[in-house]
Formats: structure tokens, C-alpha cells, sequence
């Protein structure tokens, strides 16, 4: 894999770009969240570790920017700062997973190839569709009965996820770790949230909502047609 590690600390990125050779891996390295985010726009990779405390700009405000402009490569945030909030505003600043310094290389590599694995697109199934709801995701593009609806890239994902499992209960721990790539209930509305945005765009302006929340379950995208 292609990955771009952003660390300041000289140290540490040594040991990490090191072990990422080692692992068969090409790693880069930025030592700034400016040049880390010059070159995360200039080039294709398919994993970035990002500290969270760096100069010229905070590995934060680095992937903000970076999902404001709907570049969704996988983010693992490496950090010591490592109680619920910090986990929780790195989540939801964009990051796809939370990996608390000191940690294992193991641990760290088993985490960087998931992200990598689940952003591989399935070529045989671009184009998903629920009675006249349809997603592409070739081309980013969701429509009902025809209307664009205009998602922001965790919208999207989620929504993915919701119609590849149709006409089926999906959990918040489905959820959590499957969208957000979380594998712990951080005890916060991120959910609800995105929920609430994403059936407020898919809904309105339609009779039959698709929707639904199962009370004390999770969340069902449905068919209201029944076809």
C-alpha cells in the first residue's frame, strides 16, 4: 500500500516508516500538517497516519480540510491524547479510526489494512438501487425517483451501507463498525446525527418515507413500494 505518515516527531516517524518498509509497504512522510496536506492532495494513497498534534497545522484541522473537499482516502489517527473527547472529535473532524500512542506496530498494521480493504470498490456492484433510490459509486451520485440529492462523503457511506443490507435491521454497533470504523460505542449521538441529516435529505419532499427507525434495534432502509 501507498501511505503517507504525518508525525513531527523525527523518532518516531523513523520507527513507523521503518516498520512500514518492513511490512512491504510504501510509506511517505510529511513532518508538517501543511506539507502533509499539499501532499495528500497531490497524490493517491491508499491509507494516511496523521498525528494529531503537529506544526504549521494540527492533524485535526488537516483532515477537516481535506473532507471538505470530498477526498475520503482512509484516515488513522495516531495521537497520546486518548480519552473519550479526543477519540470522539478525531471521529468526527473525519477520521475512519483512533489509535492511541504508545501502541503495537501489529495492531497499528491490522487496523491500516482494514481501512485499506473496505475502501476497495466491489467493480461487479457500483450501482445500488432501492426501489427508486439509487446510489453510484462510481460517480458519487445519489438520486430519488430521479432528483440529485447532494450527501457529504460520511452521508454517503452511510447510505451505502443502509441499501446493501435493505429490507434489514442494521445496529448501531453495525454502525459504529462498518461506517465509522469504531469498535466501541463512544456513548455519543453520532449516530442519531447523521442519521437524522441523511433521512431528512432522502425523505423530504416525498410521500413515503424509506427510512425507519426499530425502536431499541437500530435503523431499516426500506422499499416502500414492497417491490
Amino acid at each position: 500500500m501507498k501511505i503517507l505518515v504525518v508525525e513531527d516527531d523525527s523518532d518516531a516517524a523513523a520507527y513507523l516508516l521503518r516498520a512500514l518498509k518492513e511490512a512491504g509497504h510504501n510509506p511517505d512522510h510529511a513532518g508538517d500538517g501543511e506539507t502533509g496536506l499539499e501532499m495528500a492532495r497531490a497524490a493517491n494513497y491508499d491509507v494516511l497516519i496523521v498525528d494529531r498534534m503537529l506544526p504549521k497545522r494540527d492533524g485535526l484541522s488537516l483532515i477537516s480540510e481535506l473532507r471538505s473537499q470530498d477526498e475520503e482516502t482512509p484516515v488513522l489517527i495516531l495521537s497520546a491524547l486518548g480519552q473519550v473527547d479526543d477519540r470522539v472529535k478525531g471521529l468526527r473532524s473525519g477520521g475512519d479510526d483512533y489509535l492511541t500512542k504508545p501502541y503495537a506496530f501489529s495492531e497499528l498494521l491490522a487496523r491500516i489494512e482494514i481501512l485499506a480493504r473496505r475502501r476497495k470498490p466491489d467493480e461487479t456492484e457500483h450501482h445500488l438501487q432501492v426501489g427508486e433510490l439509487e446510489l453510484d459509486r462510481l460517480s458519487r451520485e445519489v438520486k430519488r425517483a430521479g432528483k440529485k440529492i447532494l450527501l457529504q462523503p460520511r452521508e454517503f457511506r452511510l447510505l451505502e451501507f443502509l441499501m446493501r443490507n435493505a429490507g434489514k435491521v442494521v445496529t448501531r454497533t453495525m454502525l459504529l463498525e462498518e461506517v465509522w470504523d469504531y469498535h466501541f460505542d463512544p456513548q455519543t449521538n453520532v449516530i442519531d446525527v447523521h442519521i437524522s441529516r441523511l433521512r431528512g435529505k432522502i425523505d423530504r419532499d416525498f410521500d413515503q418515507p424509506m427510512l425507519e427507525t426499530v425502536r431499541g434495534a437500530g435503523y431499516i432502509l426500506r422499499d416502500p413500494s414492497g417491490g
